[in-house]
């Protein structure tokens, strides 16, 4: 009896507390980013009011401007597909299907419960017929039998938006995968009543993967391969549609205290994306581009076809390394861009030093492959002279070699041989040399009278031309007086080695 009166007690308590009003979904003011919205059944705020927008579009990593509008208004998006030869890695190109003219395609901004009469039109050089499914769209298709345009032809056709989030956008013309896997896929952002959180730098980055009938960075212009692509084995895993498209000068920036957001898609086609910032930790991550957010997060997973928002605040200067975190992707496939970010150093947070070129290799300077371009163009036309083949040899051994053999060509003591006047590399034929670099070198060997003992790992990945330049730069410096090397001589050595199936030959 005593426990029953006690409850009782308790029970009258809370009855005299005061109650807040209750929250109602369908009021846009108490529906904040990260809570319970709705879902679409809270996304109608009537018909539009006002004069029609024109909507703002942006291509990749830029952002338009936040709506700031507090009514549902009528936008127009007129977007053109186009088919474009672009480059897709230094002295590679590509016929890229796009939206707008890029990949990804152009970035759209609305605001939940607009209204979108959307203006999809095919170039007339086009060569295919193409459409749009925006998963922002509720209704079969996403739009896509709606938005069907021939070459030269023009479809219109329009939707509320319902739910708020960042969405991908895609062709879904068959055959579906060989249009996305073309670069035909971008990002609309609807975004919350209220706006979202103001920052001082916001981005648009991008993932997907391409398919060619020519190795990675193999030169020249390179054709789709469909049975690679239905085999998920991607040639290019690459942000914003080439490889230099974040490195260098295209880096992405911010000053220090900044607070930076990312508009992460992954257009695919097949490949997942393990999307990491390296030297940062996300502040706030909207999972899925959806409303609610994680917090501290090191790396997070973007679907094909699907979205991330990512929140942090930069601390210390430097430069930050952008990377999908299936790591051979980010350095073999081209998954790799960056965060140049300027201010004061903070020694408390962090004393290191900046990150280096051993590090990042060859894209450290985008600029400095344009030695690649310039031989490949030569090659095309027969003039390539033995100083482009060095200058570009230059450049892949400093992405390839450097780490270990060093920029100066002079090894580590102890532990690396050196290739500077190296009696091992100049007194053998030159396909001695191609040969190590093929099949790679395990155990002792002696340079210059002292043995050293470590694994040199075979780079077979590496072209004939690559290897070819890589190797005439090597025995033309540092002193060196030795052959130039010829990609038939290393496509000699390739055919004459076995390997095992499925090794990179």
């Amino acid at each position: 009896m005593r426990n029953l009166g006690i409850l009782v007690f308790i029970l009258a308590l809370v009855a005299c507390q005061p109650q807040s009003e209750p929250q109602t979904q369908s009021d846009p003011a108490v529906v904040k980013l990260g809570q319970d919205t709705g879902g679409s059944a809270a996304g109608d705020f009537g018909p539009p009011q006002g004069e029609p927008v024109q909507a703002i579009l942006t291509s990749a990593p830029n952002v338009p401007p936040p709506v700031n509008r507090d009514y549902p208004a009528k936008v127009i998006v007129d977007m053109e597909v186009r088919e474009l030869d672009m480059e897709i890695s230094e002295g590679v190109t590509y016929t890229f299907w796009t939206f707008g003219g890029t990949v990804p395609g152009s970035f759209i901004r609305i605001r939940q419960g607009d209204t979108v009469e959307f203006h999809l039109k095919n170039h007339p050089d086009s060569k295919m017929p193409h459409n749009i499914d925006l998963h922002a769209v509720t209704g079969p298709g996403g739009g896509a039998s709606s938005s069907f345009a021939a070459p030269g032809h023009e479809a219109v056709f329009s939707f509320k938006a319902l739910n708020q989030g960042l969405y991908v956008y895609h062709c879904a013309t068959a055959p579906v995968g060989m249009h996305v896997a073309n670069g035909m896929y971008g990002l609309i952002l609807v975004e919350p009543p209220e706006g979202l959180p103001p920052v001082d730098k916001e981005y648009y980055v991008m993932q997907g993967e391409f398919y060619t009938v020519g190795k990675y960075r193999e030169k020249g212009h390179q054709p789709f391969d469909m049975q690679k692509a239905i085999e998920e084995n991607a040639t290019y895993v690459l942000f914003n549609g080439s490889e230099g498209a974040l490195v260098g000068e295209h880096a992405i920036k911010a000053s220090v205290g900044d607070n930076v957001r990312l508009f992460v898609g992954n257009g695919g086609p097949n490949l997942v994306s393990s999307f990491h910032v390296i030297g940062e930790i996300f502040d706030k991550v909207y999972q899925e581009g959806g409303s609610r957010y994680q917090e501290n997060v090191q790396t997070t997973l973007v679907p094909a076809g699907g979205s991330a928002m990512t929140e942090f605040r930069v601390e210390v200067p430097g430069t930050f390394v952008i990377v999908d975190h299936s790591i051979f992707r980010a350095f073999n496939k081209g998954a790799l861009g960056m965060l140049k970010v300027d201010g004061e150093d903070n020694l408390p947070v962090y004393s290191g030093k900046e990150v280096d070129n051993v590090y990042l290799g060859d894209k450290v300077v985008a600029a400095d492959l344009a030695a690649v371009t310039e031989i490949t163009e030569a090659r095309i036309t027969g003039t390539a002279t033995k100083a482009q083949r060095i200058q570009a040899g230059k450049v892949l051994y400093n992405g390839t070699c450097s780490v270990c053999h060093q920029q100066s060509g002079e090894g580590i003591e102890g532990v690396f041989p050196p290739l500077a006047g190296s009696d091992y590399m100049l007194t053998e034929p030159t396909e001695h040399a191609i040969e190590i670099v093929l099949n790679g070198l395990t155990g002792p060997v002696t340079v210059n009278g002292v043995t050293y003992n470590s694994v040199m790992p075979p780079m077979s990945q590496l072209n004939d031309d690559e290897i070819a330049d890589i190797l005439s730069f090597v025995f033309n410096s540092w002193g060196n007086d030795g052959d130039v090397v010829s990609a038939d001589q290393v496509a000699t050595v390739r055919a004459g080695t076995d390997r095992s199936e499925g090794a990179a030959h």
